[in-house]
């Protein structure tokens, strides 16, 4: 029970450290932020008091010299200066290593954390004055410039197994009493007869009166740990003078276990069960496609009905356990700011970061595998990118340089873009190193896109010399694969001079979508509903009318359309009139010739194999009812790859096909020779 408790206090401590870090980066950037210098004492001090309390005696001492510096800040009895800042942030990244180890560390590390003691006492005066109590020994911190003192009335009554998981209560109070004065009274009314009595159970509660300065979140802060099965209440004590003022902007809402006045409830769940439960729901979504298929082949209307509702059920549940894993992405981008500046400091370079749309929501799975990708993006940026804030004088730049990383939905992906503001490829540079590692014939005339993503390949890199932070051409060859396994995608664009920008497109999800589902020829794909925008009719005077060309009219607007049949070497004769799915993507509305649309269908959606590893257009499987398999297409890279291959074509004065083009049909027609004949079999057997 111990090793649970003190697995949640590692979780809790983790999003304070982040809430840390974030504090001490806007306090780096405007010493006088009062807002920011209050975040970074409060979550020292609620990791000071709680890691004493789950035996983190180390980790509590250390913390406790900090948040003793802090409080001088506060009380502006000390500056908040650039060399304290980077000491912070040392010393945060010495508690990170303590949680890491347990508790527990090397002498290196102890003697490296009593120097950093040593030289923040040194910055803040606190040798001068007299030495700091020891962490929970109930000495008030000093509150008073941060505002009136107020008085709280305080319920607090710990859960009953409260000493089986390890809970002192008198810590929490002694921790209490750190923020001010108090009087307590102990409440007894729930303890049983003697003869009754369980001696691990807890039938105690506290009444508080606490007199403060500290804001309403200070004292929730104190209970954190402890608040999710216990009963808090926290309110002003009648008579205050500030009883009927409005709520602090940082004051948090008073809890009594699980029910809240304020945002709603929430809980923790392991991240496991989570993906446990989303597959369990796939597999419940292909069960339900193989009921409906069987309810419709027998035409029975009560089995048709029962069909439905769990159709419907499952769609809800679908979408719930979804939303669970939907995360958004503000925590991924805010800890670059570290990074942009720890990277400034080493390369002698001045830069911001930026975040746009931190809100925008994707798939944890998805998340979790973005970190090293934008990583090695934001140091290509700011090694190869960013100028020296010389050079940004002499081209006529501001000093600071920006570094923009921002995210959108696209249907049913998300675009993250980092935008650097640096000097940009250039493009004969790229060319010219291309050629030198033979990854360009010297006489291709490439686009300046295809041109771009050269720098994409294993072992690129234009930088002549190896640096601390990049040159090795490992780094944009990571990004490629990380992006490739999350069945994205890359597109770099540049001007010389203005920048670069590296746009990564992610899919929503790994796990299912909503399509629709369509025949072409013998096989059948799924097109991402997300993505579709309407369907029409395709007939013979439409197809004359375009005199040749693949474009068609609809509601008035010219519509470029891509023939599957064609594209993917289907052959099979035409139906009298075909259907064009007009689909939306980055290049505008084009359209998908297909057979016939067969309707809606909850994707699960299945990794495929090496076979179509050369098949760019298509991001992925799903099982139909029938037992067949569906390739799910992806719109935006089949008309991106329909653009270069017309651009090419042009160029090339020739209607030929592309490589890599006709591998990718041939494995196609394969694939659906094999989708056949186990087709034929599936239905055999039934």
């Amino acid at each position: 029970m111990i090793d649970k408790l003190q697995a949640s206090f590692r979780e809790e401590a983790g999003e304070l450290l982040a809430e840390l870090e974030s504090a001490l980066l806007e306090l780096d950037c405007r010493h006088d932020d009062r807002e920011a210098l209050g975040r970074a004492f409060r979550a020292l001090h609620t990791i000071k008091g709680s890691g004493a309390m789950f035996g983190f005696d180390e980790l509590a001492a250390f913390a406790h010299h900090l948040e003793t510096a802090f409080d001088r800040l506060r009380n502006g009895e000390a500056a908040a200066t650039r060399e304290l800042i980077n000491l912070a942030l040392a010393s945060l990244d010495q508690i990170r290593v303590l949680l890491d180890s347990g508790g527990r560390s090397s002498s290196a590390e102890a003697e490296r954390r009593a120097a950093i003691v040593a030289e923040i006492e040194r910055l803040t005066g606190i040798q001068a004055s007299a030495a700091p109590a020891s962490p929970g020994s109930g000495a008030e911190m000093s509150f008073g410039r941060c505002g009136p003192a107020r008085a709280w009335k305080i319920y607090f009554r710990p859960p009953a197994d409260a000493f089986l998981n390890g809970t002192n209560p008198l810590l929490l109070l002694r921790e209490l009493a750190g923020l001010g004065s108090m009087e307590v009274v102990l409440d007894t009314s729930a303890v049983p007869r003697l003869q009754d009595i369980d001696p691990e159970r807890c039938y105690a509660a506290w009444q508080v009166i606490l007199k403060t300065a500290a804001p309403r979140e200070a004292i929730q802060d104190v209970f954190i740990f402890v608040e999710d099965g216990c009963e808090l209440r926290i309110e002003a004590a009648s008579g205050d003078s500030q009883e009927n003022a409005p709520p602090a902007a940082d004051a948090a809402p008073a809890r009594n276990g699980r029910q809240m006045a304020g945002p709603a409830p929430s809980m923790r769940v392991a991240a496991e069960k989570v993906d446990q439960l989303v597959n369990l729901v796939g597999e419940l979504v292909t069960v339900q496609a193989r009921l409906g298929e069987i309810s419709l082949r027998r035409g029975d209307p009560e089995l048709q009905a029962v069909s439905e509702e769990i159709d419907r059920l499952t769609g809800e549940l679908r979408e719930n356990s979804m939303s669970i894993r939907m995360m958004p992405l503000r925590a991924t981008f805010e800890r670059f700011r570290r990074l942009v500046r720890d990277l400034g400091i080493e390369l002698e370079k001045k830069a911001d970061l930026t975040v746009e749309g931190a809100e925008t929501e994707l798939d944890k799975t998805v998340i979790d595998q973005l970190n090293d990708p934008l990583v090695h993006l934001i140091r290509n940026a700011m090694d190869h990118g960013i100028e020296t804030p010389a050079e940004r004088r002499a081209s006529g730049k501001p000093e600071r340089a920006t570094i923009l990383i921002s995210a959108q939905h696209s249907g049913a992906q998300v675009l993250i873009r980092v935008r650097d503001d640096g000097r940009g490829l250039n493009a004969e540079a790229v060319r010219r190193r291309a050629v030198e590692q033979g990854l360009l014939d010297e006489a291709a005339q490439p686009s300046e896109a295809e041109l771009f993503s050269l720098i994409l390949a294993p072992g690129f890199s234009t930088a002549r010399e190896i640096t601390g932070v990049s040159g090795r051409g490992v780094g944009m060859d990571v990004v490629r694969r990380s992006v490739e396994a999350l069945r994205g995608s890359i597109e770099i664009a540049s001007r010389p001079g203005a920048g670069l920008t590296v746009t990564l497109r992610l899919p929503l999800t790994l796990a299912i979508i909503d399509g629709l589902l369509v025949r072409v020829g013998g096989g059948q794909f799924v097109l991402p509903l997300a993505n579709s925008l309407e369907c029409v009719e395709l007939g013979r005077k439409d197809i004359d009318a375009a005199h040749g060309n693949h474009i068609a009219m609809v509601r008035g607007e010219t519509i470029p359309y891509i023939r599957l049949r064609e594209y993917f070497g289907i052959q099979a004769d035409p139906p009298e009139r075909e259907q064009i799915m007009v689909v939306e993507t980055e290049e505008g509305n084009f359209g998908f010739v297909v057979d016939e649309v067969l309707g809606n269908h909850q994707t699960v959606i299945k990794n495929l194999g090496r076979m179509y590893r050369d098949v760019p257009t298509v991001s992925g499987a799903t099982i139909l009812g029938n037992g067949t398999v569906a390739l799910i297409l992806d719109p935006h890279r089949l008309v991106q790859h329909a653009i270069q291959s017309a651009s090419r074509r042009r160029r090339d004065g020739s209607r030929a096909i592309r490589p890599e083009a006709a591998a990718g049909r041939e494995t196609l027609q394969n694939g659906f020779q094999r989708k056949a004949e186990r087709t034929d079999d599936t239905h055999k057997k039934q």
